[in-house]
């Protein structure tokens, strides 16, 4: 049967027309709202075979399933944790009870996690068990948590839809979610107004996990902007949907069109669709095609995406505000381009981590470097720059968030990030922002498996396996919602 897309019917929705969105407003950030709310757009004609019963998905090798399924460990968690207070917005009516912000890292839940996720404008989470059962928690306004319903859930909750698949892998957007499966499959939930749970329509809440329209090479790697979303196959193709605003797709277009003299629409993307063009530019803007065979990590901000190929360069695209994209220029970028910092210098990227209006990559020789901008003011890293007060640690795991990062570095945890802060750095009450990398002396003697952070909060992984490991995590408080 032949796995060839059919063309599907165009996919519009209206935008307001006026300036351009400011992304660091924190309001905007979370806002519940959308211009892009439009329910009766036809539905994109499914690709031949998808959901069929002869299609039924193999387990991915497993070889790659060792390299993908990480150890299991004890969580911590600090940070903001009412999930429904999280923007400068004070609701009228407090419906449920405020818990005091984590200012330094609890122990949270006494079951072994193997992968917990949550995303730079997200307050939401999910937590992977040892055994691939998917939980939720956090904020649900769009079924983004996956349990049917729109209720926040403040305990991490099994999705049921999932509770019979092995999940190994997901990833969190501003209000929806992607989940991996261990045979490559990708199931979708939450807010669907920009098409960025890519299951073929402008449906705008999907309250259970659903599998979105794609028939390929299977997945190994999902990731989410605020509203759109990508997925790399196992043949290193990036595959992108939902909002193409700024170019964040990578499809040569930020979808807009007047739909009236007066009102500014968009194309939005409810499949994926394969990125296929990569870029170089030169000072003189001369743009060439660059040869790219596979893609192997990528990360998303906001609105933009740095991934990185087999040959260790680093590409970008999107929204170029801030410098986040690293060429030395606030320009959107509608296709991959090339970073010609890491290319000239020599220096191979092994691994990419986007916040809202910045990015971090990690070179071959464990050095941080960063482009963009953390601070909501101040100056901007236009290209990237190594940062000076890590020099001479090797850098293992990276947590970006809104404006925070948090990173384990040989055997220490370090977090920095400008006011406003929740409790995400885990420095304590005293210190609850720092400009500048500081030790999280609390975590001294843990060992990092793995971080993540959210719009207010971070999670982390601390291997539990020897009795001194254990002793030392049984001396943080427990965490009760």
């Amino acid at each position: 049967m032949s796995s060839k897309r059919k063309k599907p019917p165009t996919k519009r929705g209206p935008a307001k027309r006026g300036k351009r969105k400011e992304e660091s407003d924190v309001d905007s950030d979370l806002s519940e709202t959308s211009d892009n709310e439009n329910t009766t757009q036809p539905d994109e004609v499914l690709i031949a075979g998808h959901g069929d019963a002869l299609d039924e998905p193999t387990q991915l090798p497993q070889e790659l399933l060792k390299t993908l399924i990480k150890p299991a460990g004890q969580l911590l968690m600090f940070g903001l944790v009412n999930w429904d207070h999280t923007s400068n917005r004070t609701p009228k009516e407090v419906k449920v009870k405020l818990h005091p912000n984590l200012y330094v890292p609890h122990r949270f839940l006494d079951v072994k996690i193997r992968l917990a996720v949550s995303g730079c404008v997200s307050t939401h989470s999910v937590l992977i068990t040892e055994e691939g059962k998917a939980l939720t928690f956090g904020r649900n306004k769009f079924g983004q948590l996956g349990l049917d319903h729109i209720e926040t859930k403040e305990v991490p909750t099994v999705v049921p839809v999932l509770e019979n698949i092995h999940i190994i892998s997901a990833a969190c957007g501003r209000n929806h979610t992607l989940f991996l499966t261990d045979t490559g499959t990708v199931y979708a939930c939450g807010d669907n107004r920009s098409g960025q749970c890519g299951v073929g329509n402008l449906q705008p809440n999907i309250l259970t996990p659903t599998r979105i329209n794609y028939r390929g090479p299977p997945i190994v790697k999902v990731g989410c902007g605020a509203e759109f979303s990508l997925i790399l196959d196992i043949k290193g193709g990036l595959h992108s949907f939902g909002l193409p605003e700024y170019g964040q797709l990578g499809h040569n277009t930020d979808g807009k069109y007047f739909k009236t003299t007066t009102k500014l629409s968009f194309n939005f993307e409810t499949s994926p669709k394969r990125i296929v063009l990569y870029i170089e530019k030169s000072k003189d803007g001369h743009v060439a095609p660059v040869d790219v065979t596979e893609i192997v990590d990528f990360s998303c901000g906001l609105n933009h995406t740095v991934a990185i190929d087999s040959k260790k360069r680093a590409f970008s695209w999107g929204f170029g505000g801030f410098g986040r994209l690293g060429h030395a220029e606030t320009k959107d970028e509608l296709v991959p381009r090339l970073i010609k910092y890491f290319d000239t210098q020599s220096k191979g990227v092994r691994s990419v981590y986007c916040g809202s209006t910045y990015s971090l990559a990690v070179t071959d020789f464990g050095a941080l470097f960063m482009f963009g901008q953390t601070k909501r003011t101040g100056e901007a890293n236009m290209y990237p720059k190594p940062i000076q007060d890590l020099t001479g640690w090797s850098i293992n795991h990276v947590g970006a968030g809104n404006t925070s990062v948090i990173v384990s570095a040989d055997d220490s945890v370090i977090s920095w990030g400008a006011a406003p802060t929740y409790g995400e750095l885990g420095l304590g009450e005293l210190t609850k922002s720092s400009t500048s990398p500081k030790e999280v002396s609390r975590l001294q003697g843990v060992k990092v498996i793995s971080l993540s952070m959210g719009f207010g909060h971070t999670l982390l992984l601390a291997q539990n396996e020897t009795s001194e490991q254990k002793a030392k995590l049984d001396t943080f408080d427990l965490y009760e919602p």
